[in-house]
Protein backbone atom coordinates (compact mmCIF):
# COMPACT_ATOMS: atom_id res chain seq x y z
CA UNK A 1 0.00 0.00 0.00
CA UNK A 2 1.62 3.28 -0.82
CA UNK A 3 1.93 6.04 1.46
CA UNK A 4 -0.69 8.46 0.31
CA UNK A 5 -3.00 5.17 0.82
CA UNK A 6 -2.07 4.85 4.31
CA UNK A 7 -2.08 8.86 5.15
CA UNK A 8 -6.07 8.26 3.65
CA UNK A 9 -7.43 5.94 5.97
CA UNK A 10 -6.99 8.02 9.37
CA UNK A 11 -8.80 10.46 7.59
CA UNK A 12 -11.99 8.56 6.77
CA UNK A 13 -11.63 7.00 10.12
CA UNK A 14 -11.63 10.56 11.80
CA UNK A 15 -14.63 11.45 9.37
CA UNK A 16 -16.48 8.57 10.13
CA UNK A 17 -16.41 9.52 14.02
CA UNK A 18 -17.17 13.12 13.44
CA UNK A 19 -20.27 11.64 11.62
CA UNK A 20 -21.40 9.34 13.94
CA UNK A 21 -21.07 12.18 16.67
CA UNK A 22 -22.89 14.31 15.05
CA UNK A 23 -25.52 11.85 14.74
CA UNK A 24 -25.53 11.19 18.41
CA UNK A 25 -25.70 15.50 19.44
CA UNK A 26 -28.56 15.44 17.19
CA UNK A 27 -30.41 12.37 18.61
CA UNK A 28 -30.08 13.74 22.23
CA UNK A 29 -31.00 17.59 21.54
CA UNK A 30 -34.62 16.63 21.73
CA UNK A 31 -34.38 14.89 25.18
CA UNK A 32 -31.95 17.89 26.74
CA UNK A 33 -34.38 20.10 25.53
CA UNK A 34 -37.93 18.13 27.46
CA UNK A 35 -35.83 17.95 30.32
CA UNK A 36 -35.16 21.57 30.73
CA UNK A 37 -38.75 21.57 30.65
CA UNK A 38 -39.79 18.74 33.20
CA UNK A 39 -36.98 20.82 35.51
CA UNK A 40 -38.83 24.12 35.20
CA UNK A 41 -42.06 22.32 35.71
CA UNK A 42 -40.61 20.68 38.89
CA UNK A 43 -39.79 24.31 40.09
CA UNK A 44 -42.87 25.60 39.24
CA UNK A 45 -44.37 23.45 41.19
CA UNK A 46 -42.21 23.52 44.20
CA UNK A 47 -42.52 27.73 44.15
CA UNK A 48 -46.15 27.18 43.75
CA UNK A 49 -46.46 24.95 47.05
CA UNK A 50 -43.83 26.85 48.69
CA UNK A 51 -46.26 29.99 48.09
CA UNK A 52 -49.49 27.84 49.25
CA UNK A 53 -47.61 26.81 52.58
CA UNK A 54 -46.73 30.39 52.94
CA UNK A 55 -49.92 31.69 52.34
CA UNK A 56 -51.54 28.96 54.71
CA UNK A 57 -48.97 28.95 57.42
CA UNK A 58 -49.74 32.96 57.33
CA UNK A 59 -53.47 32.49 57.83
CA UNK A 60 -52.94 30.41 60.74
CA UNK A 61 -50.81 32.28 61.95
CA UNK A 62 -53.21 35.40 61.98
CA UNK A 63 -55.88 33.32 62.55
CA UNK A 64 -54.27 30.92 65.31
CA UNK A 65 -50.61 30.71 65.73
CA UNK A 66 -50.29 34.19 67.25
CA UNK A 67 -52.85 33.38 69.91
CA UNK A 68 -50.83 30.44 71.51
CA UNK A 69 -48.52 31.47 74.43
CA UNK A 70 -45.98 28.82 75.22
CA UNK A 71 -43.07 28.68 77.96
CA UNK A 72 -40.81 25.50 79.34
CA UNK A 73 -40.51 27.82 82.40
CA UNK A 74 -43.20 25.16 84.32
CA UNK A 75 -43.00 22.50 86.77
CA UNK A 76 -45.53 20.35 88.49
CA UNK A 77 -46.40 21.15 91.92
CA UNK A 78 -48.49 20.30 94.68
CA UNK A 79 -49.82 21.80 97.94
CA UNK A 80 -47.83 19.64 100.40
CA UNK A 81 -48.68 19.33 104.00
CA UNK A 82 -45.86 19.12 106.51
CA UNK A 83 -46.81 16.83 109.63
CA UNK A 84 -45.52 17.67 112.87
CA UNK A 85 -46.31 16.89 116.64
CA UNK A 86 -48.29 18.77 118.65
CA UNK A 87 -46.85 18.01 121.61
CA UNK A 88 -43.75 17.55 123.05
CA UNK A 89 -42.32 13.58 123.55
CA UNK A 90 -40.03 10.75 122.60
CA UNK A 91 -41.52 8.99 118.96
CA UNK A 92 -42.72 5.52 120.27
CA UNK A 93 -43.46 4.09 117.49
CA UNK A 94 -43.91 4.86 113.06
CA UNK A 95 -46.39 3.16 111.72
CA UNK A 96 -45.80 4.49 108.17
CA UNK A 97 -42.28 4.40 105.60
CA UNK A 98 -41.25 6.70 103.16
CA UNK A 99 -43.51 7.08 99.74
CA UNK A 100 -46.31 5.09 101.22
CA UNK A 101 -49.78 5.64 100.43
CA UNK A 102 -51.71 7.36 103.02
CA UNK A 103 -55.37 8.69 103.69
CA UNK A 104 -56.77 11.24 105.51
CA UNK A 105 -57.02 10.55 109.53
CA UNK A 106 -54.65 7.42 109.06
CA UNK A 107 -52.12 7.02 112.16
CA UNK A 108 -48.93 8.19 111.43
CA UNK A 109 -46.36 8.44 114.34
CA UNK A 110 -47.02 7.36 118.42
CA UNK A 111 -45.51 9.42 120.77
CA UNK A 112 -45.20 8.02 124.34
CA UNK A 113 -48.47 9.09 126.02
CA UNK A 114 -47.57 8.79 129.57
CA UNK A 115 -46.97 12.39 130.80
CA UNK A 116 -50.37 13.47 128.56
CA UNK A 117 -51.92 10.29 130.68
CA UNK A 118 -50.58 11.53 134.38
CA UNK A 119 -51.33 15.47 133.32
CA UNK A 120 -55.34 13.83 132.58
CA UNK A 121 -55.44 12.07 135.40
CA UNK A 122 -54.72 14.92 137.51
CA UNK A 123 -57.38 17.22 136.10
CA UNK A 124 -59.43 14.66 136.39
CA UNK A 125 -58.83 14.27 140.66
CA UNK A 126 -59.39 18.44 140.91
CA UNK A 127 -62.81 17.80 139.19
CA UNK A 128 -63.43 15.55 142.04
CA UNK A 129 -62.56 18.02 144.60
CA UNK A 130 -64.33 20.76 143.05
CA UNK A 131 -66.84 18.78 143.00
CA UNK A 132 -66.74 17.33 146.43
CA UNK A 133 -66.28 21.45 147.61
CA UNK A 134 -69.91 22.06 146.11
CA UNK A 135 -71.56 18.77 147.77
CA UNK A 136 -69.83 20.03 151.10
CA UNK A 137 -71.41 23.65 151.13
CA UNK A 138 -75.04 22.27 149.84
CA UNK A 139 -74.68 19.98 152.99
CA UNK A 140 -73.71 23.20 154.87
CA UNK A 141 -76.57 25.69 153.70
CA UNK A 142 -79.32 22.54 154.89
CA UNK A 143 -78.16 22.54 158.57
CA UNK A 144 -77.65 25.96 158.19
CA UNK A 145 -81.37 26.32 157.26
CA UNK A 146 -81.83 23.97 160.32
CA UNK A 147 -80.12 26.76 162.45
CA UNK A 148 -81.81 29.55 160.94
CA UNK A 149 -85.17 27.78 162.10
CA UNK A 150 -83.76 27.41 165.86
CA UNK A 151 -82.88 31.27 165.69
CA UNK A 152 -86.48 31.82 164.33
CA UNK A 153 -87.88 30.06 167.13
CA UNK A 154 -85.60 31.69 169.83
CA UNK A 155 -86.79 34.93 168.56
CA UNK A 156 -90.24 34.22 168.70
CA UNK A 157 -89.98 33.34 172.15
CA UNK A 158 -87.95 36.46 173.20
CA UNK A 159 -90.52 38.21 171.75
CA UNK A 160 -93.22 36.68 173.61
CA UNK A 161 -91.33 37.22 176.82
CA UNK A 162 -90.61 40.92 175.80
CA UNK A 163 -94.80 41.57 175.17
CA UNK A 164 -95.55 39.80 178.50
CA UNK A 165 -92.43 42.00 180.17
CA UNK A 166 -94.23 45.37 178.92
CA UNK A 167 -97.39 43.98 180.15
CA UNK A 168 -96.78 43.60 183.30
CA UNK A 169 -95.24 46.97 183.68
CA UNK A 170 -98.34 48.80 182.52
CA UNK A 171 -100.33 46.78 184.80
CA UNK A 172 -98.01 47.69 187.65
CA UNK A 173 -97.39 51.00 186.63
CA UNK A 174 -100.86 52.29 188.31
CA UNK A 175 -100.72 49.94 191.08
CA UNK A 176 -97.58 51.62 192.05
CA UNK A 177 -98.54 54.92 191.56
CA UNK A 178 -101.53 54.21 193.79
CA UNK A 179 -99.59 52.70 196.31
CA UNK A 180 -101.16 49.07 196.43
CA UNK A 181 -97.42 48.39 194.76
CA UNK A 182 -94.15 49.35 195.26
CA UNK A 183 -92.20 51.29 193.18
CA UNK A 184 -88.94 48.79 193.97
CA UNK A 185 -91.01 46.05 192.16
CA UNK A 186 -91.90 48.37 188.96
CA UNK A 187 -88.75 49.31 188.71
CA UNK A 188 -87.44 45.63 188.58
CA UNK A 189 -90.50 45.05 186.03
CA UNK A 190 -89.72 47.65 183.71
CA UNK A 191 -85.89 46.73 184.31
CA UNK A 192 -87.05 42.90 182.82
CA UNK A 193 -88.77 44.50 179.93
CA UNK A 194 -86.02 46.58 178.75
CA UNK A 195 -83.72 43.47 179.04
CA UNK A 196 -86.46 41.21 177.34
CA UNK A 197 -86.69 43.74 174.32
CA UNK A 198 -82.97 43.65 173.96
CA UNK A 199 -83.22 39.76 173.94
CA UNK A 200 -85.54 40.20 170.73
CA UNK A 201 -83.12 42.69 168.71
CA UNK A 202 -80.25 39.86 169.37
CA UNK A 203 -82.60 37.15 168.08
CA UNK A 204 -83.28 39.57 165.41
CA UNK A 205 -79.90 40.08 164.70
CA UNK A 206 -79.18 36.31 165.09
CA UNK A 207 -81.50 35.08 162.65
CA UNK A 208 -80.39 37.90 160.36
CA UNK A 209 -76.44 36.43 160.81
CA UNK A 210 -77.72 32.87 159.61
CA UNK A 211 -79.36 33.74 156.65
CA UNK A 212 -76.42 35.86 155.55
CA UNK A 213 -74.18 32.81 156.48
CA UNK A 214 -76.26 30.88 154.37
CA UNK A 215 -75.10 33.41 151.05
CA UNK A 216 -71.40 33.09 152.09
CA UNK A 217 -72.60 29.23 152.02
CA UNK A 218 -73.96 28.86 148.50
CA UNK A 219 -70.95 31.56 146.87
CA UNK A 220 -69.07 28.40 148.60
CA UNK A 221 -71.37 26.20 146.27
CA UNK A 222 -70.20 27.77 143.34
CA UNK A 223 -66.69 28.46 144.02
CA UNK A 224 -66.40 24.34 144.14
CA UNK A 225 -68.73 24.41 140.96
CA UNK A 226 -66.43 27.06 138.94
CA UNK A 227 -63.00 24.70 140.25
CA UNK A 228 -64.94 22.10 138.71
CA UNK A 229 -65.45 23.78 135.52
CA UNK A 230 -61.92 24.63 135.66
CA UNK A 231 -60.19 21.47 135.94
CA UNK A 232 -62.74 20.32 133.01
CA UNK A 233 -61.33 22.77 130.83
CA UNK A 234 -57.46 21.23 132.22
CA UNK A 235 -59.22 17.90 131.45
CA UNK A 236 -60.30 18.44 127.88
CA UNK A 237 -56.80 20.33 127.48
CA UNK A 238 -55.23 17.32 129.00
CA UNK A 239 -57.56 14.91 126.70
CA UNK A 240 -56.49 16.75 123.27
CA UNK A 241 -52.70 16.36 124.55
CA UNK A 242 -53.35 12.81 124.97
CA UNK A 243 -55.24 12.48 121.38
CA UNK A 244 -51.99 14.08 120.20
CA UNK A 245 -49.66 11.80 121.15
CA UNK A 246 -51.37 9.69 117.88
CA UNK A 247 -49.94 11.90 114.56
CA UNK A 248 -52.46 11.32 111.72
CA UNK A 249 -52.91 12.28 108.62
CA UNK A 250 -54.78 15.92 107.83
CA UNK A 251 -54.77 14.70 103.89
CA UNK A 252 -54.71 11.64 101.54
CA UNK A 253 -51.45 11.51 99.73
CA UNK A 254 -48.06 10.02 99.58
CA UNK A 255 -45.49 9.65 102.29
CA UNK A 256 -42.49 12.10 101.41
CA UNK A 257 -39.06 13.09 103.02
CA UNK A 258 -39.31 10.86 106.61
CA UNK A 259 -37.00 11.88 108.82
CA UNK A 260 -38.82 10.66 112.06
CA UNK A 261 -37.12 7.37 113.78
CA UNK A 262 -38.31 5.46 116.71
CA UNK A 263 -36.93 7.09 120.44
CA UNK A 264 -36.51 10.13 118.57
CA UNK A 265 -37.44 13.47 121.28
CA UNK A 266 -39.75 15.38 118.95
CA UNK A 267 -40.09 19.07 119.81
CA UNK A 268 -43.42 20.43 119.21
CA UNK A 269 -43.69 21.69 115.39
CA UNK A 270 -40.93 19.59 114.45
CA UNK A 271 -41.09 18.33 110.77
CA UNK A 272 -41.14 14.60 110.68
CA UNK A 273 -42.45 14.06 107.55
CA UNK A 274 -44.51 15.61 104.36
CA UNK A 275 -47.36 14.25 102.96
CA UNK A 276 -47.93 14.91 98.99
CA UNK A 277 -51.55 15.05 97.49
CA UNK A 278 -51.20 13.25 94.13
CA UNK A 279 -54.68 13.54 93.24
CA UNK A 280 -54.46 17.47 93.44
CA UNK A 281 -51.31 17.91 91.25
CA UNK A 282 -51.04 21.46 89.55
CA UNK A 283 -48.74 23.33 87.15
CA UNK A 284 -46.99 26.98 88.20
CA UNK A 285 -45.86 28.07 84.88
CA UNK A 286 -44.05 31.49 84.55
CA UNK A 287 -45.10 33.38 81.58
CA UNK A 288 -43.23 36.93 80.40
CA UNK A 289 -45.05 39.80 81.02
CA UNK A 290 -45.57 40.50 77.06
CA UNK A 291 -47.17 36.80 76.88
CA UNK A 292 -50.35 38.00 79.41
CA UNK A 293 -52.51 40.50 77.01
CA UNK A 294 -54.98 37.64 76.44
CA UNK A 295 -54.66 35.21 78.97
CA UNK A 296 -57.63 34.22 80.98
CA UNK A 297 -58.67 31.74 83.39
CA UNK A 298 -60.49 28.86 82.02
CA UNK A 299 -58.21 29.04 78.88
CA UNK A 300 -57.07 25.19 76.83
CA UNK A 301 -54.03 24.38 78.00
CA UNK A 302 -51.49 21.81 75.46
CA UNK A 303 -48.92 20.08 78.84
CA UNK A 304 -46.04 18.37 77.73
CA UNK A 305 -44.05 16.53 80.55
CA UNK A 306 -40.40 15.86 79.93
CA UNK A 307 -41.14 12.39 81.90
CA UNK A 308 -43.70 11.35 79.47
CA UNK A 309 -41.83 11.54 76.32
CA UNK A 310 -45.00 11.64 73.48
CA UNK A 311 -47.35 12.06 75.82
CA UNK A 312 -49.81 15.70 75.61
CA UNK A 313 -51.85 16.56 78.63
CA UNK A 314 -54.55 18.87 78.67
CA UNK A 315 -55.42 21.88 81.29
CA UNK A 316 -57.15 24.79 82.00
CA UNK A 317 -55.69 28.22 83.38
CA UNK A 318 -56.83 28.38 87.01
CA UNK A 319 -55.61 32.03 88.58
CA UNK A 320 -52.86 34.31 87.33
CA UNK A 321 -50.76 35.68 90.09
CA UNK A 322 -51.34 38.97 91.28
CA UNK A 323 -47.73 40.20 91.35
CA UNK A 324 -44.36 39.11 89.40
CA UNK A 325 -42.07 36.57 91.05
CA UNK A 326 -39.81 39.18 91.70
CA UNK A 327 -42.36 40.88 93.80
CA UNK A 328 -43.10 37.83 96.08
CA UNK A 329 -39.20 37.11 96.64
CA UNK A 330 -37.38 37.75 99.94
CA UNK A 331 -35.84 40.63 98.69
CA UNK A 332 -37.83 42.25 96.06
CA UNK A 333 -36.12 44.92 93.50
CA UNK A 334 -36.05 48.82 94.16
CA UNK A 335 -35.19 50.01 91.35
CA UNK A 336 -35.23 53.65 92.42
CA UNK A 337 -31.67 52.55 93.41
CA UNK A 338 -30.12 54.28 90.48
CA UNK A 339 -28.30 51.22 88.61
CA UNK A 340 -32.68 50.21 86.88
CA UNK A 341 -31.54 47.60 83.89
CA UNK A 342 -35.16 46.54 82.61
CA UNK A 343 -35.59 42.73 82.46
CA UNK A 344 -38.65 41.41 81.27
CA UNK A 345 -40.70 40.23 84.00
CA UNK A 346 -42.10 37.11 84.15
CA UNK A 347 -46.01 36.46 86.17
CA UNK A 348 -46.39 33.03 87.64
CA UNK A 349 -50.08 31.53 86.22
CA UNK A 350 -51.45 28.35 87.86
CA UNK A 351 -52.75 25.69 85.15
CA UNK A 352 -55.05 22.74 86.38
CA UNK A 353 -54.35 19.06 85.30
CA UNK A 354 -56.80 17.20 83.14
CA UNK A 355 -55.57 13.72 83.01
CA UNK A 356 -56.78 10.49 83.71
CA UNK A 357 -55.67 8.53 86.74
CA UNK A 358 -52.96 6.42 84.91
CA UNK A 359 -51.50 9.80 83.94
CA UNK A 360 -52.04 11.12 87.13
CA UNK A 361 -49.97 8.62 88.68
CA UNK A 362 -47.04 9.25 87.09
CA UNK A 363 -46.78 12.66 87.84
CA UNK A 364 -44.88 14.19 90.99
CA UNK A 365 -43.94 17.21 92.32
CA UNK A 366 -41.20 18.89 90.67
CA UNK A 367 -41.07 17.61 87.31
CA UNK A 368 -40.26 19.23 84.51
CA UNK A 369 -43.48 20.93 81.89
CA UNK A 370 -44.09 22.86 78.83
CA UNK A 371 -47.25 24.37 78.48
CA UNK A 372 -48.82 26.45 75.84
CA UNK A 373 -52.13 28.65 76.24
CA UNK A 374 -54.65 28.94 73.58
CA UNK A 375 -55.78 32.65 74.10
CA UNK A 376 -58.18 32.92 71.31
CA UNK A 377 -61.07 33.82 73.21
CA UNK A 378 -59.93 36.88 74.30
CA UNK A 379 -58.50 38.17 70.63
CA UNK A 380 -60.31 40.83 70.54
CA UNK A 381 -59.51 42.20 74.32
CA UNK A 382 -57.02 44.30 73.16
CA UNK A 383 -58.82 46.10 70.56
CA UNK A 384 -61.89 47.23 73.28
CA UNK A 385 -59.35 48.06 75.53
CA UNK A 386 -57.88 50.16 73.42
CA UNK A 387 -61.42 51.60 71.74
CA UNK A 388 -62.28 52.26 75.94
CA UNK A 389 -59.25 54.43 76.67
CA UNK A 390 -59.55 56.11 73.44
CA UNK A 391 -63.05 56.96 74.62
CA UNK A 392 -62.14 58.31 77.79
CA UNK A 393 -58.94 60.30 76.66
CA UNK A 394 -61.56 61.93 74.36
CA UNK A 395 -64.06 63.00 77.22
CA UNK A 396 -61.08 64.10 79.02
CA UNK A 397 -60.03 66.57 76.53
CA UNK A 398 -63.67 67.54 75.85
CA UNK A 399 -63.78 68.62 79.79
CA UNK A 400 -60.39 70.38 79.68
Amino acid sequence: MADDERDQIPDRQAQSAGGQASQVEHNDAPKRKGLSRRAKLVLLLIGAAALVAGIAWFVRYESHGKYLQETDDATVQADMVIVSPKIAGYVAEVLVTNHQDVRAGQPLVRIDPRDAQAKAAQARAQVEVGLAQADSARAQIEEQYAAIEQARARLAQARAKAAHDEAEVVRYRPLAASGVETREKLAQLEATARQSAQDVVAQTAAVEGQRRHVTSIRGQVRQGLAQAQSSRAQLANANVDLGSTVVKAAISGRIGDKTVTVGQYAQTGTRLMSIVPLDKLYITANFKETQLALMRPGQPVSIRVDALDGVDLQGRVASLSPGTGAQFSILPPQNATGNFTKITQRVPVRISIEATAAARRLLVPGLSVSVTVNTTSAKGALDRIRDEQERADKRVRERR
